[in-house]
């Protein structure tokens, strides 16, 4: 007797849709992805499969693929739906979808992409169906199945389990601000929290290095903020995660664990980051208005460039910039690394991550009169 082989469509192809599609496929699934930038229909991919994953950003998006794709789903699709949104928008979209007369699964899951790889997803397992078909076995193909009530009850659980997460990664930054305070030094700090509460943090940070971002920056903020709106209690752990990134000492490409670097906590205040944001904003649009906000009119830029070391005058370096963004901007990142302040003077240090370039931006900032501004800055490009 043979046994046919599963098949299932994962709509969303991001790191976590990419991740699931693959783990699916070696464990004997046939996989048809569909990702939204790729001028597909979805219901292209949705036809006839039993088995429809939904691995897209947020509960808005989840509610426009099911929209351009319900009219192909059947009472035999079971729509499983990863994807972390608020309670209220997973019951929505149960409705829409159990109008068609498929069956829904809020299944959000705990757990990045190397949890994925693994098999060692926790989900949450949220629905109001009785049986749920090769659905079953397709959940436990990628980790461990956590009943969680109903639909909504599992929405919540995953805020809640984010709100968790976030605490902890807001704790390790302000351990390693305070060991800076009491002038500890920074791996030495680090060896210490690693034998405590938050050592898994410190061991990932420590073990990831620059990799690419497992959970990203920008989708932590998004969550707390879902949470936000369910609970006011919520409200000022979200607008830390939000501050940091509105500030450009995080972006929102960063993984989570860059949030655990105390930029901006060592003494500086608004006006002393204002300069290095107004450079960061001058790198993003192009536009030399900002450098000139952000230099002293008698700064120099110096560096080594192609062998030969420059030194540029802030006429010569703002002639550089010609008001566009560089082409490749939405994957350029940028993160302020450190800031360091005496009195009227101050320090700070900087990474750019510049297509295959990266750069180390050292600066040395100055009070003039009410506001603070860049007297130099000297680079380093590897």
């Amino acid at each position: 007797m043979t046994t046919s082989t599963p098949a299932v469509a994962v709509l969303g192809l991001g790191r976590m849709g990419a991740a699931i599609a693959d783990r699916l496929d070696e464990q004997g699934w046939t996989v048809t992805g569909w990702t939204r930038s790729g001028g597909t229909e979805p219901s292209d991919a949705v036809q006839g499969q039993p088995v429809v994953v939904l691995a897209l950003f947020d509960g808005p998006a989840c509610a426009q693929v099911i929209d351009r794709c319900g009219s192909a789903l059947s009472p035999e699709t079971v729509v499983v739906n990863t994807t972390t949104m608020s309670p209220d928008e997973a019951v929505a979209l149960e409705k829409v979808v159990v109008a068609t007369g498929a069956t829904y699964v809020h299944a959000p899951v705990m757990g990045s992409v190397p949890a994925v790889q693994s098999g060692t997803l926790r989900v949450l397992v949220g629905t109001s169906a009785a049986a749920l078909g090769a659905a079953d076995r397709l959940i436990a193909d990628l980790g461990e199945v956590i009943p969680a009530g109903g639909v909504a009850d599992a929405a919540a659980l995953k805020l809640v389990s984010n709100s968790s997460l976030g605490g902890a990664v807001l704790a390790l930054r302000d351990a390693r601000r305070y060991a800076a305070d009491l002038g500890v030094p920074g791996e030495a700090a680090l060896d210490v929290l690693e034998r405590g509460a938050l050592g898994g943090l410190v061991q990932g940070k420590r073990d990831r290095g620059s990799a690419p971002a497992h959970f990203t920056a920008a989708a932590l903020a998004k969550d707390l903020a879902l949470l936000a709106d369910e609970t006011p209690a919520a409200g000022p752990l979200a607008g830390r995660v939000s501050a940091l990134l509105e500030s450009g000492e995080v972006t929102g490409d960063d993984d989570i664990l860059a949030l655990t670097d105390p930029t901006g906590d060592l003494g500086a205040t608004d006006d002393v980051l204002e300069p290095l944001r107004a450079y960061v904003r001058g790198h993003a649009t192009g536009d030399p208005a900002h450098f000139r906000a952000a230099f002293l009119p008698s700064a120099h830029v110096e560096g080594a460039r192609d062998g030969e070391f420059v030194s540029w005058d802030l006429d010569e370096y703002c002639s550089r910039f010609d008001g566009s963004p560089a082409p490749d901007e939405p994957e350029r990142r940028r993160r302020i690394e450190y800031v360091a302040v005496e009195g009227t003077v101050g320090s700070a240090t900087m990474t750019l991550w510049h297509g295959a370039d990266t750069f180390t931006d050292v600066f040395l900032l100055v009070r003039n009169g009410d506001e603070w501004r860049i007297a130099n800055k000297v680079y380093h490009r590897r």
